[in-house]
């Protein structure tokens, strides 16, 4: 019966990171969700319903639209198939409870983040604000009202550090270094994380992001690297693997006599 229960999580993952590609592609162009019909990019042929069948459709079709044979992007079935596993993920690390909802929140937010700054450069708001407030209805009904608004005090002050350290970024170098929708995701990581933990996941996102904006600078000087990506993925890390930065530092100090 629990092996019934992954499956369905993955799927319902699968159906809904196919959801939020179309979410991701549309709203920061200013698109309705639900018109036009999906179609390709290529030659507008209307997709049936059995082109739209998540990672399916593209592995049937062996990645090519049905009608003009254009290749379709691997980005797609790999942000739904990543869906699928966090869905399955979150509800291992925390069964059915009110931390599994934060926690799909938090992967819902995690494909839209992805698809959209990678493909935009672009995070909407609305990407940002409704997670916020569902993280905070949920952090209220399962800690209380103290421990609620500490949370949101944890989540201001992430947010703050993140534009201290745009101000820095500006100022070394003389130019605008980071994005306005970076500095508001730190608030959902605070709401979510104590203070420490916090400045992990950005210690965590400038190390991952470190080697691949060089390998960009290196080709194009003028290539603009979007962080969003990278917080949110360090973001995932730390959150389900339950990272205890104490407990890291104070075996590092134990190498040293």
């Amino acid at each position: 019966m629990e092996i019934l229960t992954y499956i369905s999580f993955f799927i319902f993952g699968l159906c809904f990171g196919s959801f939020f590609n179309v979410c991701s592609m549309r709203i920061p162009k200013g698109e309705s969700i639900n018109k036009p019909r999906s179609h390709c990019e290529n030659c507008a042929h209307v997709l049936k319903w059995y082109e739209l069948i998540p990672l399916v459709s593209f592995i049937m079709q062996k990645g090519k639209c049905r009608n003009c044979h254009a290749k379709l992007s691997y980005f797609y079935p790999f942000s739904e198939l990543a869906t699928g596993l966090l869905f399955m993920v979150s509800y291992h690390s925390f069964g059915f409870s009110l931390d599994l909802i934060i926690a799909l929140t938090l992967v819902s937010t995690f494909t839209l983040v992805i698809v959209s700054d990678l493909s935009y450069l672009l995070i909407p708001d609305r990407f940002i604000v409704i997670p916020s407030i569902i993280i905070i209805i949920i952090n209220f009904l399962n800690n209380g009202l103290v421990d609620g608004l500490i949370q949101i005090g944890y989540g201001v002050f992430a947010f703050l550090l993140m534009y201290l350290i745009m101000l820095l970024g500006n100022k070394l170098f003389k130019k605008e270094s980071m994005g306005g929708a970076d500095i508001k995701l730190m608030f959902l990581v605070g709401l979510t994380l104590d203070p420490l933990l916090s400045i992990m996941v950005i210690f965590l996102a400038s190390f991952i992001a470190l080697p691949v904006a060089f390998f960009l600078l290196m080709k194009n000087k003028e290539h603009v690297i979007p962080f969003g990506p990278f917080i949110m993925a360090s973001f995932l890390i730390i959150y389900f693997t339950k990272l205890n930065i104490i407990e890291i530092f104070e075996n590092i100090l134990k190498l040293f006599p």
